[in-house]
């Protein structure tokens, strides 16, 4: 037997470590050359490190969570026949920034990672880090988990099992029926939900689960906490009546053959370019150590997108140079790389403005985090038919609010009510979208 030690490779420019957000293997495991080893998160990008050999995993170099200096041993695999030496692996940084894996940041059992994934997902995390060699006797024989609290209370009462299963499809803890006898009966539990006006449960406790906030999740978390740490937030609200937009929406979607039907996200896109030129310190970026504002000549915006791992800010560059086609095609083809993990490093990267938008889930009003180092974030709310007063008439429009936040460091009140108002008479007579 010989044993073959794993370095970490250069894994990007400019990288001096990387983190640890999943580990596909677990010591003792055997493993063949080239299957996944672990996913490693730098400031770019999650990469899928794969084994360079077959062999025995033995050490590890640590948990999720723990970062790992390159160039440092990863892993040692005990392999067949002699030591070989180590080839020097190089991922080019492209290769390295082109792929981002959101299902990696979850370690706890989720819909993200369950037992028909892929080889390895799913397993338990490596409980000893690299020099041990071997897990504690803690870690090769792990204490049953306590029984739930509904379990534990069943077990004082008698009762049939035909009984428990109906108590437990209805949510009711048995220790809290009253018997008439010395069990309890199908009568006994009719009678506790006619006393309680038909009680229902929403079902036994679940036990406690530990989520290790790692890799993307706690990036999402450092960077929001220093955004509202630094950033002076105010927000502003209007309503838009969106009824002839939606109008020219429909008429546009009637006629548009084979392209992708249209949401309203493009046009109000197509606001927001028109607007801006008028209002260049919404467009902006603030460096506030070196104290310099720098106003973009171009929208470069990101679309806040949901992923299973959270929230991913792809970025359509140069959106004010694109027609409302062209704006539906890349939002939907950034939403679709940003939720399966395809997003290129640079399609994550650059934004100056950000739009915000929850689509039919968008409430009432909104509050944005600003995604630093960006001055301001929209949020277009849900669309949703009230009755308004026009003219001296009650009508029905089609109304939807606007809410901005912005740095009050560098945009005032004033100039965040202006550019609104100045979108707001684009939506709200749409022909102006399309006149220079």
């Amino acid at each position: 037997m010989a044993r073959y030690s794993f370095k970490l490779p250069d894994i990007g420019e400019g990288i001096a470590e990387a983190e640890i957000v999943a580990w596909h293997v677990k010591l003792g495991d055997m493993i063949a050359e080239d299957d996944p080893l672990c996913d490693m998160m730098t400031d770019k990008a999650t990469v899928e490190m794969t084994a360079p050999v077959s062999g025995k995993i033995v050490e590890v170099a640590g948990e999720v969570g723990d970062q790992i200096a390159i160039g440092s041993v990863l892993a040692v695999f005990e392999t067949e026949g002699e030591a070989a030496a180590e080839p020097m692996v190089e991922v080019a940084p492209n290769e390295a920034a082109a792929v981002v894996k959101p299902e990696a940041v979850l370690q706890t059992p989720s819909p993200l990672a369950g037992e028909g994934g892929e080889r390895g997902r799913g397993r338990s995390e490596p409980q000893t880090n690299l020099g041990n060699g071997a897990s504690s006797p803690a870690a090769q024989s792990p204490l049953p988990d306590p029984p739930p609290q509904g379990e534990r209370e069943h077990k004082r009462v008698l009762a049939s099992p035909a009984v428990r299963e109906r108590a437990k499809n209805l949510g009711i803890d048995l220790a809290q029926v009253k018997a008439e006898g010395d069990r309890i009966r199908h009568a006994d539990l009719d009678a506790f939900i006619t006393y309680n006006q038909g009680y229902r449960g929403a079902g036994a406790a679940r036990p406690d689960e530990q989520v290790k906030v790692v890799g993307l999740r706690r990036r999402i978390a450092e960077n929001m906490a220093a955004s509202k740490r630094h950033i002076p937030h105010f927000t502003y609200v209007e309503e838009y009546d969106v009824t002839k937009l939606e109008a020219l929406r429909a008429d546009l979607n009637e006629t548009r053959g084979s392209k992708d039907r249209l949401t309203i996200l493009p046009l109000l896109i197509v606001a927001i370019c028109k607007a801006l030129p008028q209002f260049p310190m919404i467009n902006a970026r603030y460096d506030d150590e070196a104290n310099v504002v720098t106003r973009s000549g171009a929208v470069h915006l990101g679309i806040a997108a949901q992923t299973d791992a959270g929230l991913m800010v792809p970025v359509i560059h140069d959106a004010q140079a694109r027609n409302i086609w062209q704006l539906a095609a890349e939002v939907k083809r950034l939403a679709e790389a940003a939720r399966t993990g395809k997003a290129k490093s640079e399609e994550l990267s650059g934004s100056t403005l950000t739009l915000s938008s929850l689509g039919p889930l968008g409430g009432i009003v909104a509050t944005p985090v600003i995604n630093r180092p960006e001055v301001a974030i929209l949020c277009p709310n849900k669309v949703v038919e009230r009755p308004v007063v026009k003219d001296g008439q009650i009508v029905i429009a089609k109304m939807m609010n606007m809410s901005i936040s912005c740095d009050h460091r560098v945009v005032d009140g004033h100039d965040a009510a202006s550019f609104v108002q100045a979108v707001k008479k684009l939506v709200e007579t749409p022909a102006l979208l399309f006149v220079d």
